[in-house]
């Protein structure tokens, strides 16, 4: 994988990966921030250093971090969310220097081109991702598994979802997973992604219980990875290995 903004293809590395967490006085409703913590260890572990802006929706978003996140929220302070960051730019700019993006839920509808706000109304989105999303008829909740594209290298997710969302892809976004078991964006498909934009419906939170996915995030941000000490990973694997034996479709 080639190198990413901040780590450039010289000799020079920067002293840290830049770790920015948006808006969690907004979108931090379902315990996303675990998402952070877990990019931050996976990178320490690693020999990595980590440096975190966690940003206020009254704080002005940091154009040169390496990896942006974004967790859900519920219906006004995802509305509130898009008009900030669509205002302030920040994010664009870094989306369009290289910089890596996870969204969850709320986040997810909020990097597409438009989601439903309150009422169902259009509100438009960061346009960071060509989706859109809105209100379906069946909402998704509970445990939901789904195979990534293998493209990606990424093993099977689990996650918890709970959203009545629909979300659909344009013609250049790929979806992420293709579900086992769940509602995930309501064809099928669980999450999209583009370039190193990634959206996903998963808590969880999602990078606790998938960490094939959160090396995938910090390698197209550093290249190839240094290994994890084996004994660091027997809590992560006994986590996986139980939430994917409580799936009766999986089992």
């Amino acid at each position: 994988m080639e190198n990413g903004p901040g780590w450039g293809g010289g000799p020079q590395r920067p002293s840290a990966i830049r770790l920015v967490w948006i808006y969690p006085d907004l979108l931090s409703t379902y315990g996303d921030r675990g998402n952070l913590l877990v990019l931050a260890r996976r990178a320490r572990l690693r020999g990595l250093p980590v440096e975190i802006a966690e940003v206020n929706s009254d704080q002005r978003v940091p154009m040169d971090g390496d990896i942006y996140l974004l967790g859900g929220g519920e219906d006004l302070p995802q509305v509130l969310a898009s008009r900030r960051l669509g205002a302030a730019g920040g994010m664009s700019a870094a989306v369009g220097r290289g910089a890596v993006v996870l969204a969850v839920c709320a986040g997810y509808q909020i990097i597409g081109t438009e989601f439903g706000g309150p009422e169902g109304e259009p509100v438009q989105g960061l346009g960071l991702l060509d989706i859109s999303s809105g209100r379906g008829e069946r909402r998704g909740v509970g445990e939901i598994v789904a195979d990534v594209d293998p493209a990606l290298g990424v093993d099977r997710l689990t996650g918890f979802e709970n959203h009545q969302g629909v979300t659909r892809r344009g013609p250049d976004v790929k979806p992420l997973a293709t579900v086992v078991t769940g509602v995930g964006n309501g064809d099928g498909t669980e999450g999209s992604y583009s370039g190193r934009v990634v959206g996903t419906y998963l808590h969880g939170p999602a990078l606790v219980r998938n960490p094939g996915l959160a090396d995938l995030l910090l390698g197209w941000v550093v290249g190839t990875l240094p290994p994890i000490d084996p004994r660091q990973e027997e809590l992560v694997k006994d986590l996986r290995r139980e939430r994917l034996a409580a799936q009766p479709a999986t089992a």
